[in-house]
């Protein structure tokens, strides 16, 4: 499965299945907020029953007349829930309103002189032999004090909702209602039946804007995939000379920006090797080429068989040689054979001990040297031997291929990150280096001039060496026009 159809069925499955979890909870919360209300509603509506309560209570000061008054607790009940929609299919009493607290005494004597003589009606019936109410109705009961039943139905396995009673701020007793847990009649069923098929059709219509949403935010997000594994697809077959145009502000415009890096990357790297072996098979094919004319015009008698012949033969060799211990080094430093003894060593010191040795050197070229370094000392961690060729080399640069007559070097602190650096800068006012060269400086057998002159062009090793042992040492080197008009070359050196 493709991963846009992959991303679009997680994306909705897991929608759907949000949208179906909200609906059930909105639904659930419906119900029990519906029903909480009912209760709620029904207690507020009954409260005139607390307030009739309350004036039995005081006429006696106990709950004596309301003992055992099931029949005249359930009417006084349904006469204050008749005209709202918690009235009950319950016959309607004969009388109309609650009766003065000292008729519940003589109430068995007005219904003999209204009905049947008392001996011929069958006894009340007490509170166990009662029938519950039905499902729809509540279940009342008067409580005592200490919560016992005086009057009415007080099932235990149900929750109540208890009123006080209360008379001078004493609470002498509490009027209890019976909980509903669900509804079954009444327009609030119907409000709630309404409002779950509402919530259902929203729960549909959410889903299809979920579908119309997901399926293009799937093809956003997959397309610049697409398009960079196709890229991928390229560079493994060798094409390195494309790019990716995302205008995109997000991850995939970062990874688009390191995909073109990576192609330019290996497009250079392509070029320097081809470069590489170009000028290897050069350098090589050349002095080989020149020993082998010399001895082959000796043995043909062509030359004579002199030392002076010889000696430019074995010239030709030592060149070759040379060059075979350069790329040797520079290998050796790619792959870690380089080995390095570090220790701490005073910068100023030790740039100043090479130039004394160089300066008979540099005056016998035509070169005036100068040094601009600061009093103190400049703690580095270094191999001596190394950074002594590094000075080599640079020297040497100056004096065979800048055709300069004035080198200064300076030597100064810089801070960096919280970091402190030797900045160690060579300058001349040779022939300097075309702004277009300076990046390629220090490449393996870079050299600005097109000719390859033998004498003084050189094999173009000595920058690259420099560079690896800067690297070596945590550093950084790197060429710009000079002041002076030459070529300058920027060494840093961290301080330990």
């Amino acid at each position: 499965m493709k991963i846009q159809n992959k991303l679009f069925l997680i994306l909705f499955g897991f929608s759907f299945l949000l949208v179906t979890i909200l609906v059930l909870l909105m639904q659930w919360s419906i119900d029990k907020g519906m029903v909480e209300y009912v209760n709620t509603k029904e207690v507020e509506i009954l409260k005139p029953v607390v307030v009739k309560l309350a004036e039995v209570y005081q006429q006696e000061n106990n709950w004596q007349s309301m003992a055992g008054q099931h029949k005249e607790f359930r009417r006084l009940i349904y006469d204050q829930l008749k005209s709202s929609e918690f009235s009950t299919s319950q016959p309607r009493m004969p009388r109309k309103h609650f009766p003065p607290a000292h008729s519940f005494k003589e109430n068995d004597d007005q219904l003999s002189r209204n009905g049947p003589p008392r001996q011929n009606r069958p006894p009340p019936p007490d509170r166990q032999n009662r029938p519950p109410p039905p499902e729809a109705e509540a279940n009342y009961a008067l409580l005592d004090i200490n919560k016992n039943i005086i009057v009415g139905n007080y099932p235990d396995d149900l929750e109540y909702s208890k009123t006080k009673i209360i008379i001078d701020d004493t609470v002498v007793g509490f009027f209890a209602v019976s909980k509903r847990n669900s509804l079954t009649q009444g327009y609030e069923v119907d409000f709630i039946e309404q409002q779950q098929n509402y919530l259902w059709i929203i729960a549909l219509l959410a889903m299809i804007i979920v579908a119309l949403v997901t399926l293009p935010l799937a093809r956003h997000i997959v397309e610049p995939i697409k398009l960079i594994a196709h890229g991928m697809h390229q560079l493994a077959q060798g094409d390195y000379q494309q790019s990716i145009q995302l205008k995109r502000q997000d991850e995939l415009g970062e990874l688009s920006v390191d995909y073109n890096d990576l192609a330019l990357t290996l497009s250079e790297n392509e070029i320097a090797r081809k470069r590489w072996l170009a000028n290897i098979s050069h350098e090589l094919r050349t002095p080989v080429a020149i020993l082998r004319g010399e001895l082959e015009a000796m043995l043909d008698d062509v030359r004579p068989l002199t030392k002076s012949n010889i000696a430019s033969a074995n010239d030709e060799v030592k060149h070759l040689q040379r060059l075979i211990d350069d790329l040797h080094q520079l290998t050796s430093t790619d792959i870690g054979g380089m080995r390095y003894r570090k220790e701490h060593l005073d910068l100023v010191h030790l740039l100043t001990g090479e130039l004394e040795r160089y300066s008979s050197y540099l005056a016998d070229a035509g070169i005036t040297l100068s040094l601009d370094t600061i009093d103190q000392e400049i703690n580095i961690y270094g191999d001596r031997t190394r950074l002594c060729q590094l000075f080599e080399n640079i020297i040497n640069n100056a004096i065979k291929y800048s055709k300069s007559t004035k080198l200064n070097i300076s030597l100064s602190i810089t801070n960096e990150h919280a970091q402190s650096f030797a900045n160690l800068v060579f300058e001349d006012n040779g022939i300097g280096v075309d702004e277009k060269h300076l990046a390629n400086l220090f490449e393996y057998l870079y050299r600005v001039d097109d000719s390859r002159n033998r004498k003084d062009g050189g094999a173009g090793l000595g920058l690259s060496i420099c560079r690896q042992i800067v690297m070596a040492h945590q550093g950084d080197i790197s060429a710009q026009q000079a002041n002076l008009g030459g070529l300058a070359i920027i060494i840093k050196l961290p301080i330990s």
